[in-house]
Protein backbone atom coordinates (compact mmCIF):
# COMPACT_ATOMS: atom_id res chain seq x y z
CA UNK A 1 0.00 0.00 0.00
CA UNK A 2 2.91 2.35 0.73
CA UNK A 3 4.27 1.88 -2.82
CA UNK A 4 0.82 2.57 -4.23
CA UNK A 5 0.45 5.76 -2.19
CA UNK A 6 3.83 6.98 -3.48
CA UNK A 7 2.81 6.20 -7.07
CA UNK A 8 -0.52 8.00 -6.65
CA UNK A 9 1.06 11.08 -5.06
CA UNK A 10 2.70 11.91 -8.41
CA UNK A 11 -0.78 11.89 -9.97
CA UNK A 12 -2.25 14.19 -7.31
CA UNK A 13 -4.13 11.36 -5.58
CA UNK A 14 -4.13 9.37 -2.36
CA UNK A 15 -6.02 6.40 -0.92
CA UNK A 16 -8.08 7.05 2.17
CA UNK A 17 -9.96 4.63 4.43
CA UNK A 18 -13.40 5.54 5.77
CA UNK A 19 -15.25 3.34 8.33
CA UNK A 20 -18.56 3.58 6.44
CA UNK A 21 -17.34 2.98 2.86
CA UNK A 22 -13.86 1.44 2.94
CA UNK A 23 -11.13 2.69 0.63
CA UNK A 24 -11.61 5.87 -1.40
CA UNK A 25 -9.55 7.73 -3.99
CA UNK A 26 -8.97 11.32 -2.85
CA UNK A 27 -7.52 14.26 -4.80
CA UNK A 28 -4.46 16.09 -3.45
CA UNK A 29 -4.79 18.82 -6.10
CA UNK A 30 -7.58 20.51 -8.03
CA UNK A 31 -8.72 18.71 -11.19
CA UNK A 32 -10.56 20.12 -14.20
CA UNK A 33 -13.12 18.72 -16.71
CA UNK A 34 -11.46 16.46 -19.26
CA UNK A 35 -8.33 15.93 -17.14
CA UNK A 36 -7.10 12.33 -16.80
CA UNK A 37 -7.32 11.42 -13.13
CA UNK A 38 -5.83 7.94 -13.40
CA UNK A 39 -5.25 5.27 -16.06
CA UNK A 40 -4.42 1.59 -15.58
CA UNK A 41 -3.76 -1.49 -17.69
CA UNK A 42 -5.70 -4.56 -16.51
CA UNK A 43 -4.05 -6.96 -14.11
CA UNK A 44 -5.79 -9.63 -16.19
CA UNK A 45 -8.46 -9.45 -18.88
CA UNK A 46 -10.31 -11.62 -21.38
CA UNK A 47 -12.37 -10.88 -24.50
CA UNK A 48 -16.10 -11.64 -24.57
CA UNK A 49 -15.69 -14.65 -26.85
CA UNK A 50 -18.67 -16.61 -28.09
CA UNK A 51 -18.81 -19.60 -30.45
CA UNK A 52 -20.13 -17.37 -33.24
CA UNK A 53 -18.15 -14.21 -32.47
CA UNK A 54 -14.57 -14.71 -31.23
CA UNK A 55 -12.19 -11.82 -30.47
CA UNK A 56 -8.44 -11.43 -30.39
CA UNK A 57 -7.00 -12.03 -26.91
CA UNK A 58 -4.64 -9.10 -27.28
CA UNK A 59 -6.68 -6.25 -28.79
CA UNK A 60 -10.26 -7.66 -28.83
CA UNK A 61 -10.46 -7.24 -32.62
CA UNK A 62 -12.81 -9.50 -34.61
CA UNK A 63 -10.79 -9.33 -37.86
CA UNK A 64 -8.26 -11.76 -39.39
CA UNK A 65 -8.42 -14.14 -36.45
CA UNK A 66 -6.55 -17.41 -36.13
CA UNK A 67 -7.17 -19.92 -33.36
CA UNK A 68 -4.33 -21.14 -31.17
CA UNK A 69 -3.65 -24.60 -32.63
CA UNK A 70 -2.71 -26.14 -29.27
CA UNK A 71 -5.46 -25.07 -26.82
CA UNK A 72 -8.17 -24.43 -29.47
CA UNK A 73 -9.69 -21.72 -27.25
CA UNK A 74 -7.70 -18.53 -27.70
CA UNK A 75 -7.69 -16.38 -30.86
CA UNK A 76 -5.19 -13.82 -32.16
CA UNK A 77 -5.36 -11.27 -34.98
CA UNK A 78 -1.63 -11.47 -35.68
CA UNK A 79 1.87 -11.92 -34.34
CA UNK A 80 1.95 -8.59 -32.45
CA UNK A 81 -0.90 -9.57 -30.13
CA UNK A 82 0.38 -13.14 -29.87
CA UNK A 83 3.79 -11.91 -28.72
CA UNK A 84 2.18 -9.46 -26.30
CA UNK A 85 0.32 -12.30 -24.58
CA UNK A 86 2.87 -15.08 -25.06
CA UNK A 87 4.51 -15.20 -21.61
CA UNK A 88 1.14 -15.71 -19.99
CA UNK A 89 -0.56 -17.74 -22.70
CA UNK A 90 2.35 -20.18 -22.95
CA UNK A 91 1.44 -21.51 -19.48
CA UNK A 92 -2.30 -21.14 -20.00
CA UNK A 93 -2.08 -23.01 -23.30
CA UNK A 94 -0.26 -25.96 -21.72
CA UNK A 95 -2.91 -26.16 -19.00
CA UNK A 96 -5.92 -25.88 -21.34
CA UNK A 97 -4.51 -28.32 -23.88
CA UNK A 98 -4.57 -31.09 -21.23
CA UNK A 99 -8.34 -30.84 -20.83
CA UNK A 100 -10.67 -33.15 -22.73
CA UNK A 101 -12.95 -31.59 -25.33
CA UNK A 102 -16.04 -31.53 -23.08
CA UNK A 103 -14.24 -29.76 -20.22
CA UNK A 104 -12.60 -27.34 -22.64
CA UNK A 105 -16.08 -26.27 -23.82
CA UNK A 106 -16.96 -25.32 -20.22
CA UNK A 107 -14.05 -22.86 -19.94
CA UNK A 108 -15.94 -19.57 -19.91
CA UNK A 109 -14.25 -16.13 -20.15
CA UNK A 110 -14.61 -15.79 -16.35
CA UNK A 111 -12.87 -19.15 -15.77
CA UNK A 112 -10.12 -18.09 -18.17
CA UNK A 113 -9.66 -14.81 -16.36
CA UNK A 114 -9.20 -16.63 -13.05
CA UNK A 115 -6.69 -19.05 -14.62
CA UNK A 116 -4.76 -16.07 -16.00
CA UNK A 117 -4.86 -14.36 -12.61
CA UNK A 118 -3.01 -17.22 -10.91
CA UNK A 119 -0.61 -17.73 -13.79
CA UNK A 120 0.29 -14.04 -13.75
CA UNK A 121 0.85 -14.20 -10.00
CA UNK A 122 3.17 -17.17 -10.54
CA UNK A 123 5.12 -15.39 -13.30
CA UNK A 124 5.44 -12.24 -11.20
CA UNK A 125 6.66 -14.26 -8.20
CA UNK A 126 9.26 -15.89 -10.46
CA UNK A 127 10.26 -12.43 -11.86
CA UNK A 128 9.34 -13.53 -15.41
CA UNK A 129 6.82 -10.68 -15.51
CA UNK A 130 7.78 -7.51 -13.64
CA UNK A 131 5.67 -6.01 -10.86
CA UNK A 132 4.96 -2.32 -10.30
CA UNK A 133 3.17 -0.32 -7.63
CA UNK A 134 0.02 -0.47 -9.77
CA UNK A 135 0.43 -3.99 -11.16
CA UNK A 136 0.86 -6.69 -8.51
CA UNK A 137 -1.19 -9.42 -6.85
CA UNK A 138 -1.17 -7.66 -3.47
CA UNK A 139 -3.60 -5.13 -4.94
CA UNK A 140 -5.96 -7.99 -5.84
CA UNK A 141 -5.74 -9.28 -2.27
CA UNK A 142 -6.86 -5.86 -1.01
CA UNK A 143 -10.13 -5.97 -3.00
CA UNK A 144 -13.35 -6.58 -1.06
CA UNK A 145 -15.06 -9.91 -1.81
CA UNK A 146 -18.36 -9.61 0.14
CA UNK A 147 -18.27 -13.37 0.72
CA UNK A 148 -20.40 -13.00 3.88
CA UNK A 149 -23.15 -11.27 1.85
CA UNK A 150 -23.46 -13.97 -0.83
CA UNK A 151 -26.28 -16.52 -0.74
CA UNK A 152 -25.60 -20.25 -0.52
CA UNK A 153 -26.52 -20.96 -4.15
CA UNK A 154 -23.90 -18.46 -5.37
CA UNK A 155 -21.30 -19.85 -2.97
CA UNK A 156 -21.86 -23.35 -4.37
CA UNK A 157 -21.43 -22.01 -7.93
CA UNK A 158 -18.16 -20.27 -6.96
CA UNK A 159 -16.94 -23.50 -5.35
CA UNK A 160 -17.69 -25.47 -8.55
CA UNK A 161 -15.90 -22.87 -10.66
CA UNK A 162 -12.95 -22.89 -8.24
CA UNK A 163 -12.68 -26.68 -8.59
CA UNK A 164 -12.52 -26.36 -12.39
CA UNK A 165 -9.78 -23.71 -12.11
CA UNK A 166 -7.88 -25.97 -9.73
CA UNK A 167 -8.25 -28.86 -12.17
CA UNK A 168 -6.88 -26.72 -15.02
CA UNK A 169 -3.92 -25.37 -13.06
CA UNK A 170 -3.09 -28.52 -11.07
CA UNK A 171 -0.95 -26.56 -8.65
CA UNK A 172 -0.49 -27.60 -5.00
CA UNK A 173 0.12 -23.97 -4.00
CA UNK A 174 -3.43 -22.86 -4.80
CA UNK A 175 -6.17 -22.66 -2.18
CA UNK A 176 -9.66 -23.48 -3.54
CA UNK A 177 -11.30 -21.22 -0.96
CA UNK A 178 -9.13 -18.34 -2.15
CA UNK A 179 -10.15 -19.00 -5.77
CA UNK A 180 -13.84 -18.93 -4.77
CA UNK A 181 -13.26 -15.66 -2.92
CA UNK A 182 -11.54 -14.21 -5.97
CA UNK A 183 -14.56 -15.11 -8.10
CA UNK A 184 -16.62 -13.05 -5.66
CA UNK A 185 -14.09 -10.22 -6.08
CA UNK A 186 -14.51 -10.44 -9.85
CA UNK A 187 -18.28 -10.11 -9.46
CA UNK A 188 -18.12 -6.73 -7.70
CA UNK A 189 -14.76 -5.37 -8.92
CA UNK A 190 -14.20 -6.44 -12.54
CA UNK A 191 -15.07 -3.93 -15.25
CA UNK A 192 -16.68 -4.45 -18.63
CA UNK A 193 -14.12 -3.24 -21.20
CA UNK A 194 -15.93 -1.21 -23.86
CA UNK A 195 -14.86 0.36 -27.12
CA UNK A 196 -15.07 4.14 -27.67
CA UNK A 197 -18.79 3.83 -28.43
CA UNK A 198 -19.39 1.95 -25.15
CA UNK A 199 -19.99 -1.46 -26.77
CA UNK A 200 -18.74 -4.25 -24.45
CA UNK A 201 -15.73 -6.18 -25.77
CA UNK A 202 -14.24 -7.92 -22.77
CA UNK A 203 -13.80 -8.01 -19.01
CA UNK A 204 -10.82 -6.85 -17.01
CA UNK A 205 -9.65 -6.51 -13.42
CA UNK A 206 -8.28 -3.06 -12.59
CA UNK A 207 -7.43 -3.15 -8.86
CA UNK A 208 -6.54 0.55 -8.50
CA UNK A 209 -9.52 1.80 -10.53
CA UNK A 210 -11.68 -0.46 -8.32
CA UNK A 211 -10.78 1.72 -5.33
CA UNK A 212 -12.95 4.49 -6.82
CA UNK A 213 -16.37 4.55 -5.18
CA UNK A 214 -19.82 5.04 -6.69
CA UNK A 215 -22.14 8.03 -6.89
CA UNK A 216 -25.33 8.50 -8.90
CA UNK A 217 -24.03 12.08 -9.39
CA UNK A 218 -20.42 11.22 -10.36
CA UNK A 219 -17.65 13.77 -10.87
CA UNK A 220 -15.66 11.42 -13.12
CA UNK A 221 -16.24 8.89 -15.89
CA UNK A 222 -14.48 5.63 -16.77
CA UNK A 223 -13.80 4.95 -20.46
CA UNK A 224 -11.39 2.60 -22.24
CA UNK A 225 -8.70 3.18 -24.80
CA UNK A 226 -8.16 -0.35 -26.04
CA UNK A 227 -7.61 -2.27 -22.80
CA UNK A 228 -6.39 0.79 -20.90
CA UNK A 229 -8.91 2.04 -18.31
CA UNK A 230 -8.95 5.85 -18.23
CA UNK A 231 -10.79 7.88 -15.58
CA UNK A 232 -11.44 11.52 -16.52
CA UNK A 233 -12.98 14.37 -14.55
CA UNK A 234 -16.33 15.56 -15.93
CA UNK A 235 -16.52 18.56 -13.62
CA UNK A 236 -14.14 20.62 -11.50
CA UNK A 237 -12.98 18.46 -8.57
CA UNK A 238 -11.47 20.48 -5.70
CA UNK A 239 -8.44 19.38 -3.68
CA UNK A 240 -9.21 16.84 -0.90
CA UNK A 241 -12.41 15.67 -2.65
CA UNK A 242 -13.33 12.06 -3.42
CA UNK A 243 -13.21 10.83 -7.02
CA UNK A 244 -16.54 9.18 -7.87
CA UNK A 245 -17.83 7.25 -10.88
CA UNK A 246 -21.19 5.57 -11.46
CA UNK A 247 -21.43 1.77 -11.28
CA UNK A 248 -24.96 1.72 -12.73
CA UNK A 249 -27.05 3.43 -15.41
CA UNK A 250 -27.96 6.78 -13.86
CA UNK A 251 -31.08 7.01 -16.07
CA UNK A 252 -32.89 4.57 -13.78
CA UNK A 253 -35.12 5.62 -10.88
CA UNK A 254 -33.66 5.81 -7.37
CA UNK A 255 -35.43 2.60 -6.37
CA UNK A 256 -34.02 0.65 -9.33
CA UNK A 257 -30.51 2.08 -8.91
CA UNK A 258 -30.57 1.16 -5.22
CA UNK A 259 -31.82 -2.35 -6.02
CA UNK A 260 -29.02 -2.96 -8.55
CA UNK A 261 -26.33 -1.57 -6.24
CA UNK A 262 -27.56 -3.71 -3.33
CA UNK A 263 -27.80 -6.91 -5.37
CA UNK A 264 -24.49 -6.61 -7.22
CA UNK A 265 -22.29 -4.44 -5.00
CA UNK A 266 -23.85 -4.98 -1.54
CA UNK A 267 -24.20 -1.37 -0.43
CA UNK A 268 -26.82 1.33 -0.14
CA UNK A 269 -25.94 4.54 -1.96
CA UNK A 270 -26.22 7.77 0.04
CA UNK A 271 -25.30 10.20 -2.75
CA UNK A 272 -27.23 13.52 -3.08
CA UNK A 273 -29.72 11.86 -5.47
CA UNK A 274 -30.35 8.80 -3.31
CA UNK A 275 -30.88 10.61 0.00
CA UNK A 276 -33.96 12.21 -1.58
CA UNK A 277 -35.70 8.82 -1.83
CA UNK A 278 -39.33 9.12 -0.74
CA UNK A 279 -39.33 12.91 -1.05
CA UNK A 280 -41.72 14.59 -3.51
CA UNK A 281 -39.02 15.39 -6.11
CA UNK A 282 -37.84 11.76 -6.12
CA UNK A 283 -41.40 10.40 -6.31
CA UNK A 284 -42.10 12.72 -9.24
CA UNK A 285 -38.86 11.67 -10.99
CA UNK A 286 -39.67 7.96 -10.57
CA UNK A 287 -43.23 8.48 -11.82
CA UNK A 288 -41.92 10.19 -14.97
CA UNK A 289 -39.12 7.68 -15.63
CA UNK A 290 -41.08 4.50 -14.91
CA UNK A 291 -44.71 5.48 -14.43
CA UNK A 292 -47.66 6.36 -16.64
CA UNK A 293 -48.89 9.32 -18.70
CA UNK A 294 -52.11 11.29 -18.37
CA UNK A 295 -54.98 9.99 -20.54
CA UNK A 296 -55.33 13.55 -21.87
CA UNK A 297 -52.68 13.51 -24.59
CA UNK A 298 -52.32 17.29 -24.47
CA UNK A 299 -51.33 17.10 -20.77
CA UNK A 300 -47.69 16.47 -19.76
CA UNK A 301 -48.50 15.61 -16.15
CA UNK A 302 -47.32 12.52 -14.30
CA UNK A 303 -49.52 10.00 -12.50
CA UNK A 304 -49.51 8.79 -8.89
CA UNK A 305 -51.57 5.97 -7.43
CA UNK A 306 -54.88 6.98 -5.80
CA UNK A 307 -55.23 6.39 -2.07
CA UNK A 308 -57.99 3.78 -2.64
CA UNK A 309 -55.71 1.97 -5.16
CA UNK A 310 -58.40 1.96 -7.86
CA UNK A 311 -56.45 3.99 -10.38
CA UNK A 312 -53.85 6.68 -10.99
CA UNK A 313 -54.44 10.41 -10.80
CA UNK A 314 -52.67 13.04 -12.93
CA UNK A 315 -50.81 15.46 -10.69
CA UNK A 316 -51.25 18.28 -13.23
CA UNK A 317 -54.88 18.16 -14.39
CA UNK A 318 -56.48 15.75 -11.90
CA UNK A 319 -57.77 13.23 -14.47
CA UNK A 320 -57.97 9.64 -13.20
CA UNK A 321 -56.69 6.73 -15.26
CA UNK A 322 -58.31 3.36 -14.75
CA UNK A 323 -56.10 0.65 -13.25
CA UNK A 324 -57.55 -2.07 -15.48
CA UNK A 325 -56.85 0.04 -18.59
CA UNK A 326 -53.19 0.30 -17.57
CA UNK A 327 -52.99 -3.40 -16.72
CA UNK A 328 -54.34 -4.35 -20.18
CA UNK A 329 -51.76 -2.23 -22.04
CA UNK A 330 -48.92 -3.50 -19.81
CA UNK A 331 -49.98 -7.10 -20.59
CA UNK A 332 -50.06 -6.39 -24.35
CA UNK A 333 -46.59 -4.78 -24.22
CA UNK A 334 -45.21 -7.78 -22.31
CA UNK A 335 -46.59 -10.25 -24.89
CA UNK A 336 -45.14 -8.23 -27.79
CA UNK A 337 -41.79 -7.79 -26.01
CA UNK A 338 -41.41 -11.56 -25.62
CA UNK A 339 -42.04 -12.03 -29.35
CA UNK A 340 -39.68 -9.16 -30.27
CA UNK A 341 -36.90 -10.67 -28.19
CA UNK A 342 -37.26 -13.99 -30.03
CA UNK A 343 -37.23 -12.23 -33.41
CA UNK A 344 -34.08 -10.31 -32.49
CA UNK A 345 -32.29 -13.43 -31.25
CA UNK A 346 -33.31 -15.37 -34.38
CA UNK A 347 -31.86 -12.60 -36.58
CA UNK A 348 -35.16 -11.59 -38.14
CA UNK A 349 -34.83 -7.77 -38.16
CA UNK A 350 -37.91 -7.09 -40.34
CA UNK A 351 -40.21 -8.97 -37.97
CA UNK A 352 -38.49 -7.40 -34.94
CA UNK A 353 -38.98 -3.94 -36.48
CA UNK A 354 -42.76 -4.46 -36.83
CA UNK A 355 -43.03 -5.78 -33.27
CA UNK A 356 -41.01 -2.94 -31.73
CA UNK A 357 -43.08 -0.37 -33.64
CA UNK A 358 -46.22 -1.94 -32.14
CA UNK A 359 -44.60 -1.83 -28.69
CA UNK A 360 -43.75 1.85 -29.23
CA UNK A 361 -47.36 2.61 -30.20
CA UNK A 362 -48.65 1.04 -26.97
CA UNK A 363 -45.93 2.67 -24.85
CA UNK A 364 -46.84 6.10 -26.23
CA UNK A 365 -50.39 5.45 -24.96
CA UNK A 366 -49.13 4.30 -21.57
CA UNK A 367 -45.84 6.02 -20.70
CA UNK A 368 -44.75 9.57 -20.00
CA UNK A 369 -42.78 11.08 -22.92
CA UNK A 370 -39.61 10.99 -20.78
CA UNK A 371 -40.13 7.33 -19.87
CA UNK A 372 -37.00 5.17 -19.82
CA UNK A 373 -38.97 2.22 -21.26
CA UNK A 374 -40.03 4.29 -24.26
CA UNK A 375 -36.46 5.55 -24.67
CA UNK A 376 -35.15 1.95 -24.69
CA UNK A 377 -37.68 1.04 -27.41
CA UNK A 378 -36.53 3.99 -29.54
CA UNK A 379 -32.93 2.84 -29.03
CA UNK A 380 -33.90 -0.66 -30.21
CA UNK A 381 -35.73 0.70 -33.25
CA UNK A 382 -32.69 2.86 -34.08
CA UNK A 383 -30.43 -0.20 -33.85
CA UNK A 384 -32.67 -2.32 -36.11
CA UNK A 385 -33.14 0.47 -38.68
CA UNK A 386 -29.37 1.06 -38.82
CA UNK A 387 -28.93 -2.66 -39.44
CA UNK A 388 -31.50 -2.46 -42.27
CA UNK A 389 -29.84 0.73 -43.60
CA UNK A 390 -33.13 2.64 -43.30
CA UNK A 391 -31.24 5.86 -42.56
CA UNK A 392 -34.09 8.40 -42.71
CA UNK A 393 -36.30 6.55 -40.25
CA UNK A 394 -33.28 5.75 -38.07
CA UNK A 395 -32.60 9.50 -37.77
CA UNK A 396 -36.20 10.07 -36.66
CA UNK A 397 -35.79 7.73 -33.69
CA UNK A 398 -32.30 9.00 -32.91
CA UNK A 399 -33.70 12.52 -32.63
CA UNK A 400 -36.52 11.29 -30.38
CA UNK A 401 -34.01 9.93 -27.86
CA UNK A 402 -31.99 13.16 -27.54
CA UNK A 403 -34.42 15.14 -25.28
CA UNK A 404 -34.74 12.10 -22.97
CA UNK A 405 -30.95 11.63 -22.86
CA UNK A 406 -30.56 15.32 -22.02
CA UNK A 407 -32.99 14.91 -19.15
CA UNK A 408 -31.77 11.64 -17.63
CA UNK A 409 -27.98 12.05 -18.06
CA UNK A 410 -25.62 14.75 -16.78
CA UNK A 411 -24.39 17.33 -19.31
CA UNK A 412 -21.04 15.60 -19.79
CA UNK A 413 -22.10 11.98 -20.13
CA UNK A 414 -20.53 9.81 -22.86
CA UNK A 415 -23.90 8.29 -23.85
CA UNK A 416 -25.33 11.75 -24.56
CA UNK A 417 -22.25 12.69 -26.60
CA UNK A 418 -22.40 9.43 -28.55
CA UNK A 419 -26.10 9.91 -29.33
CA UNK A 420 -25.34 13.35 -30.75
CA UNK A 421 -22.54 11.73 -32.77
CA UNK A 422 -24.96 9.13 -34.21
CA UNK A 423 -27.43 11.90 -35.02
CA UNK A 424 -24.73 13.96 -36.76
CA UNK A 425 -23.52 11.04 -38.86
CA UNK A 426 -27.06 10.21 -40.03
CA UNK A 427 -27.81 13.87 -40.81
CA UNK A 428 -24.62 14.17 -42.85
CA UNK A 429 -25.40 10.94 -44.71
CA UNK A 430 -28.85 12.30 -45.58
CA UNK A 431 -27.47 15.63 -46.80
CA UNK A 432 -28.65 17.67 -43.80
CA UNK A 433 -25.24 19.33 -43.46
CA UNK A 434 -26.21 22.30 -41.26
CA UNK A 435 -28.03 20.06 -38.78
CA UNK A 436 -25.09 17.63 -38.88
CA UNK A 437 -22.69 20.43 -37.89
CA UNK A 438 -24.88 21.31 -34.88
CA UNK A 439 -25.07 17.67 -33.72
CA UNK A 440 -21.38 16.92 -34.29
CA UNK A 441 -20.40 20.14 -32.47
CA UNK A 442 -22.45 19.09 -29.43
CA UNK A 443 -20.88 15.61 -29.62
CA UNK A 444 -17.38 17.15 -29.63
CA UNK A 445 -18.22 19.43 -26.67
CA UNK A 446 -19.17 16.40 -24.56
CA UNK A 447 -16.82 13.68 -25.83
CA UNK A 448 -13.65 15.78 -25.67
CA UNK A 449 -14.30 15.88 -21.90
CA UNK A 450 -15.11 12.16 -21.50
CA UNK A 451 -12.81 10.71 -24.19
CA UNK A 452 -9.99 13.29 -24.40
CA UNK A 453 -8.86 14.82 -27.69
CA UNK A 454 -5.95 12.64 -28.85
CA UNK A 455 -7.56 9.22 -29.25
CA UNK A 456 -8.19 7.79 -32.77
CA UNK A 457 -11.93 7.92 -32.04
CA UNK A 458 -11.88 11.65 -31.24
CA UNK A 459 -9.60 12.45 -34.18
CA UNK A 460 -12.13 10.72 -36.45
CA UNK A 461 -15.00 12.71 -34.92
CA UNK A 462 -13.13 16.02 -35.28
CA UNK A 463 -12.31 15.15 -38.90
CA UNK A 464 -16.01 14.47 -39.61
CA UNK A 465 -16.93 17.86 -38.15
CA UNK A 466 -14.23 19.54 -40.25
CA UNK A 467 -15.50 17.80 -43.39
CA UNK A 468 -19.09 18.82 -42.59
CA UNK A 469 -17.97 22.46 -42.25
CA UNK A 470 -16.12 22.21 -45.60
CA UNK A 471 -19.21 20.72 -47.26
CA UNK A 472 -21.42 23.48 -45.84
CA UNK A 473 -19.00 26.15 -47.13
CA UNK A 474 -18.99 24.56 -50.58
CA UNK A 475 -22.82 24.47 -50.64
CA UNK A 476 -22.99 28.14 -49.61
CA UNK A 477 -20.47 29.22 -52.27
CA UNK A 478 -22.30 27.18 -54.93
CA UNK A 479 -25.61 28.89 -54.04
CA UNK A 480 -23.99 32.34 -54.24
CA UNK A 481 -22.66 31.59 -57.73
Amino acid sequence: MEELQTSLEVRGLSVSNAPDKGRSLITTKELYPGEVIISQEPYVCVPNNTLTEPRCDGCFSKRNLKKCSACQIVWYCGSTCQKLEWKLHRLECLALAKLDKERRMSVTPTIRMMVKLYLKRKLQNEKVISTTAMDNYELVKELVSHMSDIDEKQLVLYAQMANLVNLILQSPDIDIKEIAENFSKFSCNAHSICDSELRPQGTGLYPVVSIINHSCLPNAVLVFEGRLAVVRAVQRIPKDAEVLISYVDTAESTMNRQKTLKEQYFFTCTCPRCIKVGQYDDIKESAILEGYRCRDKACSGFLLRESDDKGFVCQQCGLIRNKEDIRRIVSDIKALSDKALKSTSSSNPQEALILYKNIEKLQKELCHRFSVSLMRTWEKLLEILMQLEEWKEALKFCRLTIPVYERVYPGFHPLLGLQYYSCGKLEWLLGETEESIKSLTKAVEILQITHGTNTPFMKELLMKLEEAHAEASYKHSSMEE
